[in-house]
């Protein structure tokens, strides 16, 4: 199967892990946006939910964080009320709550503190291409996409660079939890009850507490007090301050989100170059590609597939009524293909302008806080390989994350042609 012509069968379960393992279900999307754009679906394993597929649906339904919460959970998987106190962080809440967390570090990824960083990405870049391209065959997603990432996050937030594999190790456990090539605690074929108030449902999140409080210990020690790990523990306006469990689960996020979301961006970018060779030539030869490039990229892959959200009242909408209590699922993967706001929607579009896609989640108060990073890790990447490469061709087949809620290649190998 290729994301160009989709092949799946057009009811697929969307509750199904093995069914985006196959890559997403595009074809069921495409149904669901003309024939049922609210749908019920019936959940095996809890209760069913709303699946919202269109894109002008969720970019208006998104911005209504009173109606649609945050605060009961952001997958579809059910959870108690204690469980979700112990696992949440600042993207599960809402209002002054949600505010008061975010306006803490927001600065440190704002845009124009992000492009300080501009070069220090560059060279990550060039460092690692100049030591795999060499090879010429290898896995891009293991060798180019996992890097920058993992080695850029621990610069922003101080991490020791030995430490980083373990990290990424670790956020992978977390956030893919349905890959058996990621955890040995499969969350849909094991018992994992026992860690049920650990993100994710994963024993990884009591690993990564662990090595958190003694990051924050040894920073106390040496004197460095000022990073974005401390900023999120200063008292807010309110005099509020998160509590240890809060920022263990923080920090458990901007490990797995800081390196996923980014990965799988490149990854798919670089799965598409492989498949429409004209994106390299227009990399090579176009400056004003770059104004746009990055976003695209970032639609086409729209490595979040989807976030929940809960209703706190009784909503109308296309003749269906969502009671309160309901959850609501979002589908940034099917907005992303809507072929009423995208024109062309599977093909990527390197000029495409405006680009109203929802792979940050725009539109509301819980916008991806690494908007601004990602953006400029997937151009200067990308600029950096185009400089560097004559042609790439994929030559055997790619494997998908297991998981419905993180979509991403994790296995693409390549052929590449150097300059």
């Amino acid at each position: 199967m290729t994301i160009w012509n989709p092949t799946d069968d057009p009811y697929s379960d969307l509750t199904s892990h093995d069914v985006f393992g196959n890559g997403i279900p595009h074809n069921t999307f495409l149904r669901l946006r003309n024939e049922d754009p609210i749908h019920w679906t019936e959940y095996k394993d809890g209760k069913g939910f709303w699946s919202i597929t269109r894109h002008e649906d969720i970019s208006k339904m998104i911005r209504n964080t009173e109606v649609f919460t945050s605060a009961q959970g952001i997958r579809m998987e059910d959870q108690s009320h204690e469980e979700y106190m112990a696992r949440r962080t600042f993207q599960e809440t809402d209002g002054k709550e949600h505010r008061i967390t975010r306006m803490k570090v927001a600065k440190a990824f704002s845009g124009p503190v992000i492009l300080e960083f501009e070069n220090n990405i560059r060279d990550l870049c060039a460092d690692i291409l100049d030591k795999i391209l060499p090879l010429k065959k290898f896995d891009a997603t293991k060798k180019i996409a996992r890097e920058l990432p993992m080695r850029m996050l621990g610069r922003i937030l101080g991490l020791p660079e030995e430490d980083l594999p373990w990290l990424v190790e670790k956020g992978d456990a977390l956030i893919a939890n349905t890959d058996p090539d990621f955890t040995s605690y499969v969350m849909d074929k094991l018992d994992t009850n026992e860690f049920r108030m650990m993100p994710f449902n994963s024993p990884a999140g009591a690993e990564l507490y662990a090595y958190a409080n003694e990051l924050m210990k040894n920073k106390a020690k040496s004197g460095d007090t000022n990073g974005i790990l401390h900023m999120i523990t200063r008292p807010g306006p309110d005099g509020s301050k998160i509590t240890d469990v809060e920022f263990g689960n923080f920090f458990c996020l901007l490990v797995a989100a800081g390196n996923d979301t980014t990965r799988y961006s490149i990854a798919a970018g670089i799965h598409a170059l492989c498949h429409q060779p004209e994106l390299l030539n227009q990399m090579q030869t176009d400056l004003k590609v770059w104004d746009t490039a990055a976003d695209e990229i970032i639609r086409w892959a729209t490595p979040a597939t989807y976030f929940r959200r809960t209703a706190t009242e009784n909503y109308i909408i296309h003749n269906k009524t969502i009671k309160k209590g309901d959850k609501v699922i979002y589908w940034f993967a099917s907005a992303n293909r809507d072929e009423d706001v995208f024109k062309n929607p599977f093909k990527l579009d390197l000029y495409r302008k405006p680009n109203k896609h929802q792979s940050f989640g725009q539109g509301g108060p819980h916008i991806c806080l690494g908007i601004w990073l990602a953006r400029l890790e997937v151009r200067c990447l990308f600029q950096e390989l185009s400089k560097r490469i004559k042609s790439i061709q994929q030559v055997d087949k790619h494997a998908y994350v297991r998981s419905n809620f993180v979509g991403g290649i994790k296995e693409l190998p390549v052929n590449i042609t150097l300059n």
